[in-house]
C-alpha cells in the first residue's frame, strides 16, 4: 500500500506491522531493490519504503544533500507516528540516512548504512562529476553501462540478464536533472567531521566487491561512529540485499533483534 508522507510530498509503500523501519533507495536504483527482502522484514517491523525525492511520485526539493536530508526527516516523522524508528539506506540512501542522523539527531533509534560512507576520495568525486557531465551532455543511456557496472561485478551481470534488463529500465527511469544534482552534491560531500555526532547504534556494512562506495569507505565511516559495528558481505557489490538477500537479511538480522537494541547498563 502507498502513503504520502511530508506534506504530501514524499511516496512510499508501507507493509507488515510493529516498529518503524524505514529503506531508503540507491542513486543508481529504486524502491524495487527492497522487494526481495520486504516480505521478511514485514513479518516483524512496519516496513515502509520511500521514493526519494525527485524519484517516482516523490518531488524533487532544491538545496542539495541537506534538503533532501531534511525533507526525509518529515517523511520519517509522519510515517514512524511518534515512534523511535529504525532506518537503512543504501548507497546514495545512506548517505541521505547520514545527514538526516547528523541534522536530526533524535529522529533515528538505528541506523543501517549499507554501501555508503562520509566521503568520497578524489576518483570517486571525479567518477559522480563525470557521470554528471556525460548526462547532461549525451543523456542517461550514455552511463547506463557505467551505472550498471557500480552496482554489480560482470560475472554477476552475465548470469543474471532478466535482473540487469530490469534494472537498466529502473535506471533510465530517473529524472537527469535529479540525477545530476545528486552527483554533484555526492563529489562535494564530506561529513567526516560530523560523524561524532550520531550517538544512536550503527551498522555499517558493505559488499566485498563494491566499487562505487568500495571498502575503505565504510572501515572509514565505522571508525568515526561512536557505537557503530562493522560487516563485510563476501562476494556482494554495492546492493547486497538484490544481489544476495538472504544473506543480506542474515547480516543485518541481529542488529534489528530487539534484544540487540536493548540499552546498555
Amino acid at each position: 500500500m502507498d502513503r504520502l508522507f511530508a506534506n504530501r510530498t514524499v511516496n512510499a509503500a508501507q507493509s507488515g506491522e510493529g516498529p518503524p523501519l524505514l529503506l531508503f533507495h540507491s542513486l543508481l536504483s529504486d524502491r524495487a531493490s527492497f522487494d526481495a527482502i520486504v516480505p521478511e522484514l514485514a513479518r516483524s517491523f512496519r516496513t515502509i519504503v520511500p521514493e526519494l525525492p525527485g524519484f517516482g511520485r516523490s518531488a524533487a526539493v532544491e538545496g542539495g544533500l541537506a534538503a533532501i536530508a531534511d525533507r526525509m526527516a518529515k517523511a520519517v516523522h509522519d510515517a514512524a507516528d511518534g515512534m523511535p524508528a529504525i532506518v537503512l539506506g543504501n548507497g546514495y540512501g545512506g548517505f541521505v540516512a547520514l545527514q538526516m542522523a547528523i541534522r536530526h539527531p533524535a529522529l533515528a533509534s538505528r541506523l543501517i548504512l549499507a554501501d555508503t560512507g562520509a566521503a568520497f576520495s578524489e576518483p570517486g568525486r571525479e567518477a559522480f562529476l563525470s557521470m554528471a557531465r556525460v548526462s547532461r551532455e549525451k543523456g542517461l543511456a550514455a552511463i547506463t553501462d557505467v551505472a550498471m557496472r557500480r552496482l554489480f561485478a560482470p560475472d554477476f551481470q552475465a548470469q543474471h540478464p532478466a535482473l540487469m534488463q530490469d534494472r537498466r529500465e529502473a535506471f533510465l527511469r530517473t529524472d537527469p536533472d535529479v540525477f545530476c544534482a545528486a552527483c554533484d552534491a555526492l563529489a562535494s560531500l564530506d561529513l567526516r567531521a560530523e560523524l561524532g555526532g550520531v550517538t544512536v547504534p550503527a551498522l555499517v556494512v558493505v559488499g566485498e566487491y563494491d566499487e562505487a562506495t568500495p571498502p575503505p569507505m565504510s572501515y572509514e565511516l565505522a571508525a568515526g561512529l561512536p557505537r557503530a559495528e562493522l560487516r563485510v558481505i563476501p562476494g556482494c557489490a554495492h546492493v547486497p540485499q538484490l544481489q544476495s538477500p538472504k544473506l543480506f537479511l542474515d547480516t543485518i538480522g541481529d542488529f534489528l533483534s530487539i534484544k540487540h537494541a536493548a540499552p546498555t547498563a
